[in-house]
């Protein structure tokens, strides 16, 4: 019964179709925001004690750091 709905009122106008766009649009940033998050983290993980202090940045900081610069990325 939605298949048929969906074809007799169209992709475009249709609720479900701006339920699952909206849906998707959400999936997808958040994705994208977990990639940045893990890449981000990764790389300053790999930096030594003396790089992150050159940065001004502790170990302790990275995950914050990393959810800022996801933040500031999506």
């Amino acid at each position: 019964m939605i298949a048929q709905g969906i074809r007799t009122t169209g992709i475009s106008g249709s609720g479900l179709a701006n339920w699952v766009a909206g849906h998707l649009e959400s999936f997808v940033r958040a994705w994208r925001w977990q990639v940045s998050f893990r890449r981000t983290l990764e790389e300053l993980n790999r930096l030594s004690d003396r790089d992150l202090a050159d940065l001004g940045i502790v170990r302790a900081d990275l995950v914050r750091v990393a959810r800022e610069a996801a933040d500031r990325a999506v």
